[in-house]
């Protein structure tokens, strides 16, 4: 590695940690100022919130660090164009390519620490931050919310559908379970209502009717109200919205693997956060070589003209970041497209500044 690389990569990832390390400080503050009151109404112990604010630096440094390098990419190399540190550069017969190798190298190393990070490290920040937020800044609201046409595959030949489960209540209505030997119904109970009983670990079912298929004739059962155990929990009805952000990757592919198995309607919003994992550190390339065709030339508005743009930039790029995020949780548009869009669309963008930059 030659002195120019080494120089360019200090400075790369100097600026990137200082970056971070002036922003982070700030959220904090602002989050804290905002919520300090629900925290003395609800008795947060002291203890928690700081473990709180320690899963808040990682939570936050993960979902905002391509901002947070694009913008200190931008920073260095505009103070390296006003310099006329890389007309010097690019004097001496290195070639633009060559000029970006360093870059490309700094990248990497985020991309990989990134990578790593949203593998292991994040999910666990992400747990103990959402479950802070949910239970003494949110309350309970989240689990009032009610799900619609629940189906699952409870065991081998199992399946049940609800059509409409509360949180709150534990208690479904329109509840149908269906037992299969093969291709061939053997048993089917339908219920009005479903209402669990965390004491006993059982279901009541109202108006319940149950029929047995036999060979010649089919035996009913029905009753006003009739108590079961089945092999589910609750819980597994309808998982709380975030769980696959608290998951390390090898956790993730199980939960989805099993949630296809169940037929669970939401598992485009798992796969948005399991494509994102791989996604999110590749933009570390795009954004740096974005950044560095932007600010390599020295401008008569001097940095702030590089900030200015490169601010427009990276909000636009976490703005399709979650707009096509949004339209896969929500409809049935590939998950795996939609994540990779972004990268796609600035991809395209730096490939064309990149060669602008060059002339």
């Amino acid at each position: 590695m030659k002195l120019i690389d080494k120089y360019i990569l200090k400075r790369y990832l100097v600026t990137f940690s200082v970056m971070l390390l002036l922003f982070i400080p700030i959220g904090i503050v602002i989050d804290v100022s905002e919520k300090v009151n629900r925290m003395i109404e609800r008795k947060a112990p002291f203890n928690e919130i700081v473990v709180y604010y320690g899963d808040f630096i990682i939570y936050f440094a993960n979902l905002l660090f391509p901002i947070f390098l694009f913008l200190s990419v931008i920073w260095f190399t505009s103070k390296l164009a006003n310099n006329t540190e890389i007309i010097a550069i690019l004097s001496s017969g290195i070639s633009f390519q060559r000029f970006l190798r360093p870059f490309l190298m700094g990248a990497t190393i985020v991309c990989i620490f990134a990578l790593l990070m949203g593998f292991f490290l994040v999910p666990k920040a992400s747990k103990g931050f959402l479950d802070f937020r949910n239970t003494y800044l949110r309350g309970n609201s989240y689990k009032t919310m009610e799900t619609q046409d629940i189906f699952r595959q409870i065991g081998d030949g199992e399946y049940i559908y609800i059509s409409n489960y509360n949180f709150l209540s534990k208690t479904g209505f329109n509840f149908t379970y269906e037992k299969f030997k093969g291709n061939k119904l053997i048993e089917k109970v339908t219920s009005n209502r479903i209402k669990y009983d965390e004491k006993t670990k059982k279901y009541s079912l109202f108006n319940y009717l149950k029929r047995t298929v036999g060979q010649n004739n089919d035996v009913l059962e029905s009753s006003d109200k009739k108590v079961v155990k089945f092999s589910f929990e609750p819980d597994e009805l309808t998982p709380v919205f975030y769980i696959a952000e608290t998951m390390t990757i090898g956790e993730l592919y199980t939960f989805i693997n099993k949630e296809k198995e169940k037929g669970n309607t939401r598992i485009n919003a798992y796969l948005v956060v399991l494509y994102k994992k791989y996604s999110l550190p590749v933009s570390a390339f795009i954004l740096t070589i974005i950044a560095v065709a932007v600010s390599s030339m020295k401008r008569r508005g001097g940095m702030g003209v590089n900030l200015a743009i490169g601010i427009v930039i990276a909000f636009t790029f976490i703005f399709f970041d979650k707009v096509f995020g949004t339209i896969a949780e929500n409809s049935d548009f590939s998950p795996l497209l939609a994540v990779w869009i972004p990268n796609m669309v600035f991809g395209t963008l730096a490939f064309y500044l990149l060669r602008n930059a060059k002339r």
